[in-house]
Protein backbone atom coordinates (compact mmCIF):
# COMPACT_ATOMS: atom_id res chain seq x y z
CA UNK A 1 0.00 0.00 0.00
CA UNK A 2 3.03 2.52 0.76
CA UNK A 3 4.67 1.70 -2.18
CA UNK A 4 1.33 2.31 -4.34
CA UNK A 5 0.85 5.56 -2.32
CA UNK A 6 4.41 6.94 -2.75
CA UNK A 7 3.89 6.31 -6.80
CA UNK A 8 0.81 7.66 -6.99
CA UNK A 9 2.07 10.91 -4.80
CA UNK A 10 4.96 10.97 -7.56
CA UNK A 11 2.97 11.08 -10.70
CA UNK A 12 0.47 13.42 -8.94
CA UNK A 13 3.25 16.23 -8.26
CA UNK A 14 4.42 15.61 -11.86
CA UNK A 15 0.96 15.67 -13.33
CA UNK A 16 0.37 19.13 -10.90
CA UNK A 17 4.28 20.23 -11.10
CA UNK A 18 5.49 23.23 -12.34
CA UNK A 19 5.75 21.86 -15.92
CA UNK A 20 1.71 22.03 -16.02
CA UNK A 21 0.93 25.00 -14.12
CA UNK A 22 2.86 26.84 -15.86
CA UNK A 23 1.63 25.49 -19.52
CA UNK A 24 -2.07 25.73 -18.14
CA UNK A 25 -0.67 29.82 -17.52
CA UNK A 26 1.22 30.21 -20.60
CA UNK A 27 -2.24 28.82 -22.68
CA UNK A 28 -4.19 31.44 -20.89
CA UNK A 29 -1.28 33.99 -21.67
CA UNK A 30 -1.23 33.38 -25.28
CA UNK A 31 -5.27 32.75 -25.75
CA UNK A 32 -4.93 36.55 -23.59
CA UNK A 33 -3.05 38.05 -26.17
CA UNK A 34 -4.47 36.26 -28.95
CA UNK A 35 -7.89 37.62 -28.27
CA UNK A 36 -6.33 41.23 -28.05
CA UNK A 37 -7.54 41.26 -24.20
CA UNK A 38 -10.49 41.40 -24.87
CA UNK A 39 -11.57 39.17 -21.80
CA UNK A 40 -10.49 41.29 -19.56
CA UNK A 41 -12.11 44.41 -21.45
CA UNK A 42 -14.93 43.22 -22.28
CA UNK A 43 -15.85 41.53 -18.52
CA UNK A 44 -18.66 44.14 -18.09
CA UNK A 45 -19.79 43.17 -21.58
CA UNK A 46 -20.33 39.46 -20.05
CA UNK A 47 -22.03 40.33 -17.21
CA UNK A 48 -25.02 42.52 -19.24
CA UNK A 49 -25.11 39.29 -21.32
CA UNK A 50 -25.58 37.16 -18.85
CA UNK A 51 -28.73 39.23 -17.27
CA UNK A 52 -30.05 40.71 -20.27
CA UNK A 53 -33.79 39.16 -21.43
CA UNK A 54 -33.68 37.87 -24.57
CA UNK A 55 -36.01 38.40 -27.17
CA UNK A 56 -38.02 35.52 -28.91
CA UNK A 57 -36.06 36.24 -32.11
CA UNK A 58 -32.78 35.48 -30.10
CA UNK A 59 -34.43 32.40 -28.79
CA UNK A 60 -32.17 29.45 -29.38
CA UNK A 61 -32.26 25.61 -29.30
CA UNK A 62 -30.56 24.28 -25.95
CA UNK A 63 -31.06 22.63 -22.81
CA UNK A 64 -30.49 25.39 -20.04
CA UNK A 65 -30.66 29.16 -19.65
CA UNK A 66 -27.12 30.76 -20.21
CA UNK A 67 -27.04 31.95 -16.78
CA UNK A 68 -27.95 28.28 -15.70
CA UNK A 69 -25.38 26.98 -17.27
CA UNK A 70 -23.27 29.51 -16.33
CA UNK A 71 -24.73 28.41 -12.42
CA UNK A 72 -23.84 24.63 -13.45
CA UNK A 73 -19.91 25.43 -14.59
CA UNK A 74 -19.67 27.14 -11.31
CA UNK A 75 -21.55 24.20 -8.91
CA UNK A 76 -18.23 22.51 -9.74
CA UNK A 77 -15.87 25.36 -8.96
CA UNK A 78 -16.92 27.27 -6.44
CA UNK A 79 -16.39 25.10 -3.38
CA UNK A 80 -14.11 22.95 -0.66
CA UNK A 81 -11.24 25.25 -2.62
CA UNK A 82 -12.77 28.48 -1.94
CA UNK A 83 -12.89 27.71 1.66
CA UNK A 84 -10.17 25.01 2.89
CA UNK A 85 -7.73 26.01 -0.50
CA UNK A 86 -7.29 29.52 -0.31
CA UNK A 87 -6.64 28.75 3.52
CA UNK A 88 -3.66 26.34 2.28
CA UNK A 89 -2.14 28.35 -0.09
CA UNK A 90 -2.15 30.93 2.20
CA UNK A 91 -1.05 28.91 4.68
CA UNK A 92 2.23 26.96 2.58
CA UNK A 93 2.77 29.09 0.33
CA UNK A 94 2.38 33.00 2.21
CA UNK A 95 -0.12 35.66 1.70
CA UNK A 96 1.61 36.33 -1.96
CA UNK A 97 -0.26 33.32 -3.08
CA UNK A 98 -3.28 35.31 -3.53
CA UNK A 99 -1.24 37.67 -6.17
CA UNK A 100 -0.74 34.67 -8.23
CA UNK A 101 -4.19 33.49 -7.99
CA UNK A 102 -5.58 36.68 -8.99
CA UNK A 103 -2.99 36.79 -12.05
CA UNK A 104 -4.22 33.01 -12.93
CA UNK A 105 -7.65 33.93 -12.59
CA UNK A 106 -6.92 37.10 -15.12
CA UNK A 107 -5.18 34.93 -18.01
CA UNK A 108 -7.89 32.32 -17.18
CA UNK A 109 -10.85 34.17 -18.62
CA UNK A 110 -9.77 34.15 -21.73
CA UNK A 111 -8.97 30.29 -21.24
CA UNK A 112 -12.75 30.48 -20.18
CA UNK A 113 -13.74 32.48 -23.07
CA UNK A 114 -12.04 30.02 -25.84
CA UNK A 115 -13.74 27.04 -23.89
CA UNK A 116 -17.50 28.45 -24.09
CA UNK A 117 -16.71 29.84 -27.75
CA UNK A 118 -15.62 26.14 -29.36
CA UNK A 119 -17.92 24.40 -26.63
CA UNK A 120 -20.93 25.76 -28.65
CA UNK A 121 -19.42 26.62 -31.77
CA UNK A 122 -19.02 22.57 -32.29
CA UNK A 123 -21.63 20.86 -30.07
CA UNK A 124 -23.65 18.08 -31.24
CA UNK A 125 -27.31 17.03 -30.86
CA UNK A 126 -27.42 13.53 -28.91
CA UNK A 127 -29.97 10.83 -30.10
CA UNK A 128 -31.73 12.19 -27.24
CA UNK A 129 -32.58 15.46 -28.82
CA UNK A 130 -29.93 17.53 -26.10
CA UNK A 131 -27.25 19.71 -27.06
CA UNK A 132 -24.02 18.51 -25.74
CA UNK A 133 -20.33 19.14 -26.05
CA UNK A 134 -17.32 20.24 -24.70
CA UNK A 135 -13.58 19.41 -25.25
CA UNK A 136 -14.57 15.94 -26.69
CA UNK A 137 -16.37 17.15 -29.52
CA UNK A 138 -14.29 20.44 -30.15
CA UNK A 139 -11.67 18.00 -30.10
CA UNK A 140 -13.66 15.58 -32.61
CA UNK A 141 -14.88 17.75 -34.86
CA UNK A 142 -12.54 21.10 -34.80
CA UNK A 143 -9.37 18.76 -35.62
CA UNK A 144 -11.08 16.27 -37.37
CA UNK A 145 -11.17 12.52 -37.16
CA UNK A 146 -7.34 11.93 -36.95
CA UNK A 147 -7.42 13.46 -33.34
CA UNK A 148 -10.24 11.37 -32.47
CA UNK A 149 -8.12 9.40 -29.94
CA UNK A 150 -7.16 12.73 -28.38
CA UNK A 151 -11.04 13.26 -27.83
CA UNK A 152 -11.35 9.64 -26.51
CA UNK A 153 -8.28 10.22 -24.15
CA UNK A 154 -9.74 13.21 -22.24
CA UNK A 155 -13.46 11.41 -22.19
CA UNK A 156 -11.63 8.82 -20.64
CA UNK A 157 -10.05 10.85 -18.04
CA UNK A 158 -13.01 12.97 -17.55
CA UNK A 159 -15.36 9.70 -16.31
CA UNK A 160 -12.83 8.62 -13.87
CA UNK A 161 -12.02 11.94 -12.34
CA UNK A 162 -16.02 12.65 -12.45
CA UNK A 163 -16.31 9.32 -10.06
CA UNK A 164 -13.57 10.86 -7.87
CA UNK A 165 -13.48 14.48 -7.65
CA UNK A 166 -17.74 15.30 -8.05
CA UNK A 167 -18.77 11.94 -6.46
CA UNK A 168 -16.34 10.67 -4.20
CA UNK A 169 -13.89 13.41 -2.57
CA UNK A 170 -16.89 15.79 -2.72
CA UNK A 171 -19.63 13.24 -0.37
CA UNK A 172 -16.77 11.94 1.73
CA UNK A 173 -15.67 15.72 2.73
CA UNK A 174 -19.41 16.85 3.56
CA UNK A 175 -19.67 13.50 6.17
CA UNK A 176 -16.24 14.58 7.52
CA UNK A 177 -17.54 18.40 8.20
CA UNK A 178 -20.59 17.43 9.88
CA UNK A 179 -19.81 14.83 11.98
CA UNK A 180 -16.84 16.92 13.17
CA UNK A 181 -19.39 20.19 13.66
CA UNK A 182 -22.47 18.69 14.42
CA UNK A 183 -21.72 14.89 15.62
CA UNK A 184 -24.09 13.76 12.57
CA UNK A 185 -23.76 9.73 11.77
CA UNK A 186 -21.70 9.36 8.39
CA UNK A 187 -24.43 6.48 7.62
CA UNK A 188 -27.37 9.75 7.60
CA UNK A 189 -25.50 11.58 5.43
CA UNK A 190 -24.79 8.99 3.21
CA UNK A 191 -28.24 8.39 2.86
CA UNK A 192 -29.43 11.99 2.81
CA UNK A 193 -26.78 13.02 0.26
CA UNK A 194 -27.27 10.13 -2.16
CA UNK A 195 -30.90 10.53 -2.69
CA UNK A 196 -30.75 14.22 -2.78
CA UNK A 197 -28.33 13.71 -5.47
CA UNK A 198 -30.84 10.93 -7.04
CA UNK A 199 -33.84 13.65 -6.88
CA UNK A 200 -31.84 16.09 -9.38
CA UNK A 201 -29.71 14.28 -11.50
CA UNK A 202 -32.38 11.79 -12.53
CA UNK A 203 -34.04 14.77 -13.99
CA UNK A 204 -30.76 15.52 -16.21
CA UNK A 205 -28.94 19.13 -16.97
CA UNK A 206 -32.33 20.66 -17.28
CA UNK A 207 -33.00 19.61 -13.72
CA UNK A 208 -29.32 20.20 -12.54
CA UNK A 209 -29.54 23.84 -14.43
CA UNK A 210 -32.84 24.50 -12.39
CA UNK A 211 -30.96 23.46 -8.94
CA UNK A 212 -28.16 25.29 -9.93
CA UNK A 213 -29.43 28.39 -10.74
CA UNK A 214 -31.65 28.65 -7.50
CA UNK A 215 -28.94 27.28 -5.09
CA UNK A 216 -25.38 28.58 -6.06
CA UNK A 217 -26.35 32.47 -6.58
CA UNK A 218 -28.20 32.71 -2.81
CA UNK A 219 -25.38 30.09 -1.08
CA UNK A 220 -22.54 32.13 -2.67
CA UNK A 221 -24.04 35.44 -1.83
CA UNK A 222 -24.57 34.01 1.90
CA UNK A 223 -20.73 33.40 1.94
CA UNK A 224 -19.67 36.71 0.68
CA UNK A 225 -22.11 38.65 2.81
CA UNK A 226 -20.67 36.94 5.48
CA UNK A 227 -16.76 37.34 4.28
CA UNK A 228 -17.92 41.02 3.72
CA UNK A 229 -18.75 41.61 6.88
CA UNK A 230 -15.57 40.15 9.01
CA UNK A 231 -14.00 42.64 6.41
CA UNK A 232 -15.61 45.31 6.83
CA UNK A 233 -15.24 45.03 11.05
CA UNK A 234 -12.04 45.00 10.43
CA UNK A 235 -11.22 47.12 7.50
CA UNK A 236 -8.44 49.21 9.38
CA UNK A 237 -5.95 45.54 8.83
CA UNK A 238 -7.13 45.88 4.57
CA UNK A 239 -4.18 47.87 3.82
CA UNK A 240 -1.57 46.03 5.63
CA UNK A 241 -3.51 42.71 4.13
CA UNK A 242 -2.84 43.97 0.23
CA UNK A 243 0.66 45.70 1.13
CA UNK A 244 1.44 41.43 2.68
CA UNK A 245 0.10 39.93 -0.46
CA UNK A 246 1.93 42.39 -2.73
CA UNK A 247 5.52 42.24 -0.97
CA UNK A 248 5.25 38.46 -0.30
CA UNK A 249 4.64 37.32 -3.91
CA UNK A 250 7.64 38.79 -4.32
CA UNK A 251 9.36 36.99 -2.30
CA UNK A 252 10.07 40.04 -0.19
CA UNK A 253 11.50 38.63 3.84
CA UNK A 254 9.64 39.98 6.39
CA UNK A 255 12.36 42.82 7.29
CA UNK A 256 11.68 44.47 4.04
CA UNK A 257 14.63 44.26 2.41
CA UNK A 258 15.81 41.90 -0.32
CA UNK A 259 14.56 39.13 -2.22
CA UNK A 260 13.72 35.21 -1.61
CA UNK A 261 13.67 33.54 -4.87
CA UNK A 262 12.79 30.64 -2.49
CA UNK A 263 9.36 32.35 -1.54
CA UNK A 264 8.95 33.61 -4.26
CA UNK A 265 8.21 30.53 -6.09
CA UNK A 266 6.59 29.55 -3.18
CA UNK A 267 4.02 31.85 -3.78
CA UNK A 268 3.63 31.37 -7.28
CA UNK A 269 3.37 27.77 -7.46
CA UNK A 270 1.08 27.54 -4.67
CA UNK A 271 -0.84 30.70 -5.91
CA UNK A 272 -1.16 29.04 -9.21
CA UNK A 273 -2.04 25.36 -8.34
CA UNK A 274 -4.40 26.77 -6.23
CA UNK A 275 -6.08 29.53 -8.90
CA UNK A 276 -6.44 26.89 -11.47
CA UNK A 277 -7.42 23.87 -9.05
CA UNK A 278 -9.99 26.27 -7.99
CA UNK A 279 -11.70 27.94 -11.22
CA UNK A 280 -11.03 25.20 -13.52
CA UNK A 281 -9.52 27.03 -16.41
CA UNK A 282 -7.94 25.17 -18.84
CA UNK A 283 -9.39 21.87 -17.43
CA UNK A 284 -12.35 21.56 -19.55
CA UNK A 285 -14.94 20.68 -17.53
CA UNK A 286 -17.13 24.15 -17.78
CA UNK A 287 -17.24 24.17 -21.55
CA UNK A 288 -19.15 20.84 -20.71
CA UNK A 289 -22.16 22.95 -19.28
CA UNK A 290 -21.85 26.16 -21.43
CA UNK A 291 -22.70 23.56 -24.70
CA UNK A 292 -26.46 22.84 -23.23
CA UNK A 293 -26.61 26.61 -23.34
CA UNK A 294 -30.15 27.97 -25.22
CA UNK A 295 -27.13 30.37 -27.27
CA UNK A 296 -26.70 30.09 -30.55
CA UNK A 297 -23.75 32.47 -30.93
CA UNK A 298 -20.94 30.83 -29.15
CA UNK A 299 -19.12 34.07 -28.45
CA UNK A 300 -21.65 35.37 -26.65
CA UNK A 301 -21.73 32.51 -24.16
CA UNK A 302 -18.40 32.56 -23.95
CA UNK A 303 -18.66 36.04 -23.23
CA UNK A 304 -20.64 34.68 -20.28
CA UNK A 305 -18.34 31.49 -19.56
CA UNK A 306 -15.55 33.45 -18.79
CA UNK A 307 -17.29 35.36 -16.01
CA UNK A 308 -16.37 31.91 -13.92
CA UNK A 309 -13.02 32.88 -13.15
CA UNK A 310 -13.95 36.52 -12.03
CA UNK A 311 -16.85 35.01 -9.54
CA UNK A 312 -14.92 32.07 -8.22
CA UNK A 313 -11.29 33.39 -8.19
CA UNK A 314 -11.48 37.10 -7.89
CA UNK A 315 -14.27 37.87 -6.13
CA UNK A 316 -14.91 34.60 -3.86
CA UNK A 317 -11.54 33.10 -2.98
CA UNK A 318 -10.54 37.22 -2.90
CA UNK A 319 -13.22 37.45 0.07
CA UNK A 320 -11.56 34.13 2.04
CA UNK A 321 -8.28 35.31 1.83
CA UNK A 322 -8.93 39.03 3.26
CA UNK A 323 -11.31 37.31 6.23
CA UNK A 324 -7.98 35.30 6.83
CA UNK A 325 -5.52 37.98 6.64
CA UNK A 326 -7.45 40.65 8.54
CA UNK A 327 -8.91 38.64 11.14
CA UNK A 328 -5.21 38.37 13.29
CA UNK A 329 -5.60 34.07 13.21
CA UNK A 330 -2.27 33.76 11.27
CA UNK A 331 0.87 34.44 13.01
CA UNK A 332 3.84 35.77 12.53
CA UNK A 333 5.83 32.65 12.78
CA UNK A 334 2.73 30.80 10.51
CA UNK A 335 3.86 32.65 7.59
CA UNK A 336 5.82 32.35 4.64
CA UNK A 337 9.08 33.80 5.59
CA UNK A 338 13.35 32.82 5.42
CA UNK A 339 12.83 30.73 8.87
CA UNK A 340 10.40 28.76 7.45
CA UNK A 341 11.14 28.11 4.26
CA UNK A 342 12.67 24.65 4.97
CA UNK A 343 9.16 23.82 6.28
CA UNK A 344 6.99 25.19 3.73
CA UNK A 345 9.13 23.65 0.66
CA UNK A 346 9.01 20.28 2.84
CA UNK A 347 4.82 20.65 2.24
CA UNK A 348 4.01 21.01 5.65
CA UNK A 349 3.01 23.78 8.30
CA UNK A 350 5.54 24.85 11.66
CA UNK A 351 4.10 23.38 14.67
CA UNK A 352 1.21 25.07 16.04
CA UNK A 353 -0.26 26.55 12.96
CA UNK A 354 -3.97 25.93 11.42
CA UNK A 355 -4.11 25.24 7.55
CA UNK A 356 -7.08 24.54 5.20
CA UNK A 357 -10.65 24.66 6.74
CA UNK A 358 -9.71 25.11 10.33
CA UNK A 359 -7.92 28.38 9.61
CA UNK A 360 -10.87 29.80 7.90
CA UNK A 361 -13.36 28.87 10.72
CA UNK A 362 -10.73 30.55 13.31
CA UNK A 363 -10.62 33.64 10.54
CA UNK A 364 -14.24 34.02 10.65
CA UNK A 365 -14.90 32.94 14.62
CA UNK A 366 -11.99 35.78 15.39
CA UNK A 367 -15.06 38.30 14.68
CA UNK A 368 -18.13 36.56 14.46
CA UNK A 369 -17.76 34.36 17.56
CA UNK A 370 -18.86 30.94 17.84
CA UNK A 371 -20.03 30.90 14.24
CA UNK A 372 -17.03 30.46 12.03
CA UNK A 373 -17.28 26.96 12.13
CA UNK A 374 -21.06 26.85 11.09
CA UNK A 375 -20.29 28.93 8.20
CA UNK A 376 -17.72 26.43 7.35
CA UNK A 377 -19.28 23.61 7.70
CA UNK A 378 -22.68 24.72 5.92
CA UNK A 379 -20.93 26.51 3.13
CA UNK A 380 -18.92 23.14 2.60
CA UNK A 381 -21.96 20.93 2.41
CA UNK A 382 -23.75 23.31 0.38
CA UNK A 383 -20.75 24.27 -1.70
CA UNK A 384 -19.87 20.15 -2.24
CA UNK A 385 -23.36 19.14 -3.23
CA UNK A 386 -23.54 21.66 -5.70
CA UNK A 387 -20.04 19.75 -6.95
CA UNK A 388 -21.40 16.91 -6.66
CA UNK A 389 -24.31 18.06 -9.01
CA UNK A 390 -22.18 19.84 -11.75
CA UNK A 391 -19.57 17.30 -11.75
CA UNK A 392 -22.30 14.14 -12.40
CA UNK A 393 -22.83 15.95 -15.63
CA UNK A 394 -19.52 16.23 -16.88
CA UNK A 395 -19.14 12.67 -16.05
CA UNK A 396 -22.14 11.72 -17.79
CA UNK A 397 -21.34 13.65 -21.13
CA UNK A 398 -17.90 11.79 -20.87
CA UNK A 399 -19.54 8.39 -20.47
CA UNK A 400 -21.80 8.74 -23.07
CA UNK A 401 -19.35 10.29 -25.86
CA UNK A 402 -17.58 6.91 -24.52
CA UNK A 403 -20.23 4.37 -24.68
CA UNK A 404 -23.55 6.23 -26.26
CA UNK A 405 -26.70 7.37 -24.46
CA UNK A 406 -27.80 3.60 -23.37
CA UNK A 407 -25.04 4.42 -20.60
CA UNK A 408 -26.87 6.76 -18.55
CA UNK A 409 -28.93 5.12 -16.11
CA UNK A 410 -26.47 2.74 -15.47
CA UNK A 411 -24.34 5.58 -14.97
CA UNK A 412 -26.02 7.56 -12.69
CA UNK A 413 -27.22 4.60 -10.64
CA UNK A 414 -23.14 3.83 -10.34
CA UNK A 415 -22.94 7.73 -9.11
CA UNK A 416 -25.40 7.65 -6.97
CA UNK A 417 -23.92 4.19 -5.20
CA UNK A 418 -20.73 6.35 -5.31
CA UNK A 419 -21.87 9.05 -3.23
CA UNK A 420 -23.38 6.79 -0.75
CA UNK A 421 -20.68 4.54 -0.18
CA UNK A 422 -17.81 7.72 -0.24
CA UNK A 423 -20.13 9.22 3.00
CA UNK A 424 -19.87 6.09 4.82
CA UNK A 425 -16.95 5.93 4.29
CA UNK A 426 -16.06 8.22 6.83
CA UNK A 427 -17.34 5.92 9.75
CA UNK A 428 -14.59 3.54 8.76
CA UNK A 429 -11.90 5.94 8.06
CA UNK A 430 -9.46 4.20 10.90
CA UNK A 431 -10.04 0.82 8.84
CA UNK A 432 -9.50 2.31 5.43
CA UNK A 433 -7.89 5.68 6.36
CA UNK A 434 -4.93 4.52 3.53
CA UNK A 435 -6.94 3.37 0.84
CA UNK A 436 -9.41 6.70 0.96
CA UNK A 437 -6.15 8.97 0.92
CA UNK A 438 -4.87 6.46 -2.13
CA UNK A 439 -8.19 6.93 -4.06
CA UNK A 440 -7.79 11.17 -3.15
CA UNK A 441 -5.02 11.25 -4.84
CA UNK A 442 -5.94 8.76 -7.93
CA UNK A 443 -9.13 11.41 -8.29
CA UNK A 444 -6.59 14.38 -7.85
CA UNK A 445 -4.53 13.06 -11.13
CA UNK A 446 -6.96 12.46 -13.32
CA UNK A 447 -8.24 15.77 -12.79
CA UNK A 448 -4.91 17.05 -13.92
CA UNK A 449 -4.58 14.79 -16.99
CA UNK A 450 -8.17 16.13 -18.33
CA UNK A 451 -6.42 19.11 -18.70
CA UNK A 452 -3.33 18.14 -21.40
CA UNK A 453 -5.57 17.18 -24.61
CA UNK A 454 -8.29 20.34 -23.83
CA UNK A 455 -4.99 22.34 -23.98
CA UNK A 456 -4.04 20.80 -26.90
CA UNK A 457 -7.21 21.64 -28.86
CA UNK A 458 -7.21 25.34 -27.44
CA UNK A 459 -4.36 26.36 -28.87
CA UNK A 460 -4.87 24.54 -32.49
CA UNK A 461 -8.60 26.01 -32.57
CA UNK A 462 -7.19 29.12 -31.05
CA UNK A 463 -7.38 30.99 -34.35
CA UNK A 464 -10.79 30.19 -34.99
CA UNK A 465 -11.84 31.52 -31.38
CA UNK A 466 -9.62 34.44 -32.79
CA UNK A 467 -11.78 35.00 -35.64
CA UNK A 468 -15.12 34.80 -34.88
CA UNK A 469 -14.26 37.33 -31.70
CA UNK A 470 -13.47 39.88 -33.65
CA UNK A 471 -16.38 39.38 -36.11
CA UNK A 472 -18.71 39.25 -33.06
CA UNK A 473 -17.47 42.87 -31.47
CA UNK A 474 -16.52 44.73 -34.45
CA UNK A 475 -20.85 43.69 -35.11
CA UNK A 476 -21.30 45.87 -31.41
CA UNK A 477 -23.69 48.36 -31.37
CA UNK A 478 -22.92 51.33 -29.10
CA UNK A 479 -26.24 51.54 -27.81
CA UNK A 480 -26.57 49.78 -24.72
CA UNK A 481 -23.68 47.46 -25.90
CA UNK A 482 -25.82 44.95 -27.32
CA UNK A 483 -24.33 42.75 -29.89
CA UNK A 484 -26.88 41.91 -33.17
CA UNK A 485 -26.89 38.07 -33.59
CA UNK A 486 -25.06 36.19 -36.48
CA UNK A 487 -26.88 35.82 -39.07
CA UNK A 488 -27.77 32.02 -39.35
Amino acid sequence: MDFAENAIKWINSQVWGIPMLGLLLLTGLYLTVGLRFLSIIRVPHGFKQLFRKRSDAEQAEGEVTPFAALMTALCSTVGTGNIAGVAAAIAIGGPGAVFWMWITAIVGTATKFSEGVLAVHYREIDANGNRVGGPMYYIKNGLGHKWIWLAVLFAFFGFFAALGTGASIQSNSVADALRDQYNISPLATAVLLAGAAAAVIIGGIRRIGTVAAAVMPVMALAYISAGLLVIILNISSVPGAFALIFKSAFGMQSAGTGISIGLLILAMEKGVARGIFSNEAGQGSAPIAHAAARNNDPVNQGSIAMLGTIIDTLIVCTITALVILTSGVVTTNCLAGPETLEVLLSGAQPPGCDTGAPLTAAAFDSVLSGVGGHIVAIGLTVFAFTTILGWSYYGERCATFLFSEKIIPAYRILWIITVFLSAAAIALEDQIGNIVNLFWLMADTLTGLMAAPNLVGLVLLSPIVFKMAREYFSREKVAGDIITPAPP
